[in-house]
């Protein structure tokens, strides 16, 4: 299951798990962005347990700090966290078959 979450709570997730986290940087205004919204949440069941799945809306700004720390220029944007640090990026759109392949290669 996908969280929606903050810039914060994103902060306190990676301090306070030892699972790999998937962030999906998204805004509702973006086409690929809904365009993966069921993919990520698909994946997100089926490796429910082995890793966190989070989305996170760009255009809040509470959230913008988040979005210049990651470097987010463009989205979707899915970055994997490990150990409270982003090791990997999935840049926008992508089949689930490859989108499968980015999370079993970082998990």
């Amino acid at each position: 299951m996908v969280k929606y979450i903050t810039a914060k709570e994103l902060d306190e997730l990676l301090q306070n798990t030892d699972k790999t986290v998937f962030c999906d940087f998204w805004a509702s205004w973006c086409g690929p962005c809904r365009m993966l919204a069921p993919v990520f949440e698909d994946l997100s069941d089926k490796y429910d347990g082995k890793a966190v799945f989070v989305k996170m809306d760009i255009d809040e700004e509470e959230n913008e700090p988040a979005a210049i720390q990651y470097g987010i220029t463009s989205i979707p944007n899915i970055i994997a966290f490990k150990d409270g640090k982003p090791v990997a990026n999935s840049l926008g759109f992508k089949p689930e078959a490859m989108l499968e392949g980015f999370i079993q290669e970082n998990l």
